[in-house]
């Protein structure tokens, strides 16, 4: 069996073309005109060949002989460096990246097809270059003309890395405390002091320069968020000269071994204010958004490689005879691949559920951010930001959350033989455990989507999207009572959290974990809904379905339930 992930093209281009309507719907955004199933198809072709020859090989090692430390400066593990230059010399950074920056201007969701691809071959290796599409988004939106001419192209092609230098000793989720200090000069350039810790690829060999995005404070800032400015701080800066920009240490931990998390230290080190003074959170979450739904997709193909290797172990692995199998004949050792059997075949078929119905929900939403830019309808524009808006935390909590649930399960498939090194199941246990924390923890995503989006509108918002997905259904196939009641449900859920918040003031935070499971199980029925009316007879797509709706679905009804008896709890009259 291969221990490497292999990407399989027909699944992605499955759910693209005949579940989605992609190509049609990106010929319809006048940038894609030309984007046609055949540049698709040969793109998808060269990238799974990429991936599966060159950065995947390259993933155990990455594990097991990681980064070393060296005077200030960071090793990468053999391989990594020239790896990265194929990557970055080949185009695949730029995929998304505008035309005028040196881009390809190609969509979004092949972007996210690229990395969630990556991500499973190699998650230590694409952490460089994960956050160079939000950072190329940061600065096209709000640097100044000198930051986009000087940054921009550099960025766009992979040529130059990124980091989001946002976490201090004292301020990790909590921006309000941040502390590094930022001042102004003669010349328009900041003075940048401070130190920043859990910094990913803070310091590497990988590429020629280092541009750091990083959160500080102005001398005349307010307390608090509203107060952070955001400077960019490169390593080297325009004249050549080294900024004074240090590495004091990188990380032992307990995955990622292929990736320098980074204490950095920043010493009157030369930057420049990126947008407007104090309004450097509006900047920095244009990146972390961008990172969100790729954290989403490292979940989703973390997911899918765990799954690969426990498919593959269990279609070679001989253990007892499973139950109703045929009897052996006398004097014959009883058994048989255990894949045959039931507790098995569930472990399998439940993961294959939600790396399916998870990919379709994460293609839409890469879809969304192309129409929300591009439609030429701006009603359409707006419908499309408020789905990416919504469904983005619920991705990102969700499918990090099964990544590391789900990667543990097909651990259990090996057996002992999973807790040792030797197939590497153990490392993606390992490695996907910090999805679930970077880029604003999953409890935090859980906060943003109720109390900061759909109890901001009255669940408006949110109540729409679901009417959105319950007309989709009906347009595409014949109403499925099921899927269509738990809509209803999860809209009715909606109005009794906003009636039953104003009488509690931890309500909401201690339901919203809850809630974002109904959703993201609800978005879940309805991309099974859609794959089975696009392959109604197909046992490829048939069997995680079946699993889907007997081992996942049922899910929802408990999730619904606790909300409900805590919104019933505070507005339930008090008994005399």
């Amino acid at each position: 069996m291969s221990l490497n992930y292999q990407p399989r093209r027909e699944d992605v281009s499955f759910l693209l073309d005949r579940v989605l309507g992609a190509g049609p719907r990106l010929a319809q955004l006048a940038p894609f005109a030309e984007v046609d199933e055949s540049l698709q198809a040969e793109l998808f072709e060269q990238a799974g060949r990429f991936v599966a020859e060159v950065i995947a090989p390259l993933n155990r090692q990455g594990d097991e002989i990681g980064c070393r430390f060296e005077n200030g400066e960071v090793r990468s593990p053999p391989g990594f460096p020239e790896a990265y230059r194929q990557l970055s010399q080949n185009g695949w950074l730029s995929l998304t990246a505008d035309q005028a920056d040196g881009g390809q201007g190609l969509p979004s969701v092949f972007d996210a097809v690229l990395f969630e691809w990556l991500s499973a071959a190699n998650h230590g290796f694409t952490m460089a270059p994960g956050l160079l599409h939000g950072a190329y988004e940061c600065i096209r939106h709000h640097g100044s003309a000198w930051l986009r001419e000087h940054y921009l192209p550099k960025i766009a092609s992979g040529e130059w890395l990124a980091t989001m230098c946002l976490t201090e000793a004292h301020a990790g989720s909590d921006l309000g405390q941040v502390r590094t200090r930022a001042l102004p000069q003669a010349d328009g350039s900041l003075r940048v002091s401070g130190s920043k810790i859990f910094i990913s690829g803070g310091e590497h060999d990988l590429s020629d320069n280092i541009v750091h995005l990083v959160l500080c404070r102005l001398p005349d800032s307010p307390p608090g968020p509203k107060g952070l400015s955001l400077a960019l701080v490169p390593k080297w800066l325009p004249g050549g000269e080294r900024n004074r920009v240090h590495c004091d240490r990188i990380e032992e931990k307990m995955g990622l071994h292929g990736s320098p998390t980074c204490a950095m230290r920043f010493d009157d080190a030369t930057g420049w204010l990126v947008g407007e003074a104090h309004r450097g959170l509006a900047a920095m979450f244009v990146m972390m958004n961008a990172a969100r739904l790729h954290v989403a997709l490292q979940g989703i193909g973390l997911l899918d490689a765990a799954w690969q290797k426990a498919d593959a172990y269990a279609g070679e692995r001989r253990q007892m005879r499973a139950p109703g199998a045929a009897p052996a004949s006398r004097g014959d050792q009883a058994t048989d691949l255990i894949a045959s059997h039931p507790a098995v075949r569930r472990i399998l078929d439940v993961q294959r559920a939600w790396i399916d119905g998870s990919r379709l929900v994460a293609y839409r939403t890469a879809l969304q951010l192309d129409i929300a830019k591009h439609d030429a309808d701006a009603a359409v524009r707006d419908r499309a930001q408020r789905w990416c808006a919504l469904v983005t935390p619920v991705l990102k909590a969700a499918c990090t959350q099964q990544a590391f649930d789900g990667a543990s399960q097909c651990l259990q498939v090996f057996g002992g033989h999973g807790y040792i090194r030797e197939w590497g199941i153990e490392q993606v246990v390992r490695d996907a455990r910090v999805t679930m924390i970077y880029e604003g923890t999953n409890e935090i995503q859980a906060i943003d989507l109720l109390v900061r989006k759909v109890l901001a509108d009255g669940g408006a918002g949110m109540s729409a999207l679901l009417v959105e997905l319950r007309d989709e259904l009906e347009a595409s196939r014949p109403i499925d009572s099921e899927v269509q009641r738990r809509l209803a449900q999860l809209r009715y859920l909606g109005t009794s959290i906003v009636m039953a918040a104003p009488l509690s003031p931890t309500l909401a935070h201690e339901v919203a974990d809850d809630y974002l499971r109904v959703v993201m199980l609800a978005m879940l029925a309805w991309a099974w809904a859609r794959i089975e009316h696009a392959a109604p007879s197909e046992e490829r797509w048939s069997v995680p379905a079946a699993a889907f709706r007997r081992h996942v679905l049922p899910e929802f009804d408990m999730r619904l339930a606790m909300v409900k008896r805590a919104c019933e709890e505070v507005t339930r009259p008090a008994v005399a």
